[in-house]
Formats: C-alpha cells, sequence, structure tokens
C-alpha cells in the first residue's frame, strides 16, 4: 500500500495543488504560485526514504510551504472582507494542505502524533490533499458558477465539504461515529457537487475535453464516496467493510485521479476559454 499511497500523494504535491492555485485569481497567492515546487519536490523525495532525520527536515520544507499557503488565508479574508460560501469553501483549501503537512512530518519522523499509527498518518497526508485542498476548491468554484435555482444547491456544497472535512478530522480525536457523520456531512457535499458539475457546469459547457472530464469527475464521485460512507459506517458499527489498502486502491485512487486531477483540468481549460 505504501508505494500507491506515495504516487497519490506525489500526485497532489506535485501536480493538482499547484494547478489548484493556479485556479485561484489572488495576488496574494502569487509568491507561493511561484516557490511551490520548491518545497512540494523535497516533500515528493522524502516519500521515498526510510524514516529517518533527512526523510523528515525534507518533509519539513514541504510543511513550512503549507503553513506559508495557510498564511495567505488572513491576508485574503482582510482583502475580501467576504465569508460567502465560496470563499469558506476557498479559504478552506488554502488551510487544509498544512494538516497534510504537519502528518508528513510526524510519519517520517517515526512519531505517531496524537496517538495515531503510522500508517494512519500516511492516508490522513493523501486524504488532505484531495479531501480537503481539492474537494474544498471545486466545491467553491462550482458555487460561483452556479446562478438561479441551482445556486442554493451551490451554496450548500461549497458550505458542506468544508464541514465535512473538518468534522472527519475532529472524528479522528473523538470516535468512529464523529468520522460517519463527517463522513455523511463530506459525501452529501461532494454528490451535490457531482450533480451541479454533470447537470450546470458541463451541460453549459462545449468544449468537448472539458465536458468530457467535468463527466469523469462527476460520475467518479458518486462512487468513491459511497465507499467512503461503507468504511466509515463499518468502522462505527462492525459491519463488513473494506479494507484501508483496498480503499486506498480504489477511494484514494479514483478521488486522485478520475476526481481531482480530472477537476483541476477541466477548471483550467474553462478558464482557459472564457479568455
Amino acid at each position: 500500500m505504501s508505494v500507491l499511497v506515495n504516487l497519490i500523494v506525489m500526485l497532489g504535491m506535485l501536480v493538482v495543488v499547484p494547478a489548484g492555485l493556479r485556479l485561484m485569481d489572488a495576488d496574494e497567492l502569487a509568491p507561493i504560485r511561484r516557490t511551490w515546487l520548491f518545497f512540494a519536490v523535497p516533500g515528493a523525495i522524502s516519500l521515498w526514504l526510510p524514516r529517518s532525520t533527512a526523510a523528515t527536515v525534507l518533509a519539513g520544507v514541504y510543511a513550512l510551504g503549507t503553513l506559508a499557503l495557510a498564511a495567505r488565508a488572513p491576508r485574503r479574508i482582510a482583502r475580501t472582507r467576504s465569508l460567502a460560501p465560496a470563499e469558506i469553501a476557498v479559504l478552506t483549501a488554502l488551510l487544509t494542505p498544512s494538516v497534510a503537512g504537519v502528518a508528513l512530518v510526524a510519519e517520517r519522523s517515526g512519531h505517531e502524533l496524537f496517538g495515531f499509527g503510522l500508517a494512519i498518518l500516511a492516508l490522513t497526508v493523501l486524504h488532505f490533499h484531495f479531501a480537503g485542498f481539492t474537494a474544498a476548491l471545486v466545491a467553491g468554484l462550482v458555487c460561483r458558477a452556479t446562478a438561479g435555482q441551482a445556486a442554493g444547491a451551490g451554496r450548500f456544497a461549497a458550505l458542506s465539504v468544508p464541514l465535512g472535512t473538518l468534522l472527519v478530522l475532529a472524528g479522528y480525536f473523538v470516535d468512529d461515529w464523529a468520522e460517519l457523520l463527517g463522513a455523511l456531512v463530506l459525501t452529501a457535499g461532494m454528490w451535490t457537487v457531482a450533480l451541479l458539475t454533470w447537470r450546470d457546469v458541463r451541460a453549459g459547457e462545449r468544449d468537448r475535453f472539458a465536458r468530457t472530464l467535468l463527466a469523469v469527475s462527476a460520475a467518479v464521485l458518486v462512487a468513491t464516496m459511497l465507499l467512503a460512507v461503507s468504511w466509515a459506517l463499518g468502522e462505527a458499527t462492525g459491519l463488513p467493510h473494506p479494507n484501508l489498502t483496498w480503499m486506498a486502491a480504489t477511494h484514494g485512487l479514483g478521488n486522485a485521479l478520475g476526481f481531482a486531477l480530472c477537476s483541476v483540468l477541466a477548471w483550467r481549460r474553462l478558464k482557459e476559454t472564457a479568455v
């Protein structure tokens, strides 16, 4: 599982996050956009080293980059003076990679942070690149792209995805039932993102390549979030459910390639064709 998880995390560090940052039109993000790979490359290298001081230092470089990104959130609030749903989603996207960065440092040093095992920390790194950064960013983009009768659903998506992500994180510290609640809220938000992407964003786009990417991202979410709920339900109730290895190979890989990568590529295409 470690090889697969490392490859997925590398995709998030080196491709999805920098592509997502380019979708955020904000002057305060210009420095971190230009320097992101200087932080991400050492972080990616750390994944493949044995747990050691060298791996910890390289992971620390990446963590500094994620904290620098999080530091842009207060500046954005000061500039926009807005806590509209779409803006809350974007702020969540700025903050959540820092959770992944801190978890990476702990995992690479062999330290069971807050008592969490190293395997859970490795999956936390993965989770907060995709269910954290990408999901929140895309929810915000979808919210801004919807209007009329769909606007309410767009606001729901932009609020429920950050809330669900926060509840999942809180569930780590509370119990499996709290984590299940977070998974249900996050799934409701992500399925709303999928519905709006398919029905409103994709349907109104003429570019066939963008339409295909949007269709894939929406369809994949239906399956991957169902897997997330089944896993959280099994953990809370003891019912049979997929193990972590199977979840990484299905839910994790599907969200990374089918949802996150396709989404940021599609929204990049939409941005370019709109100019």
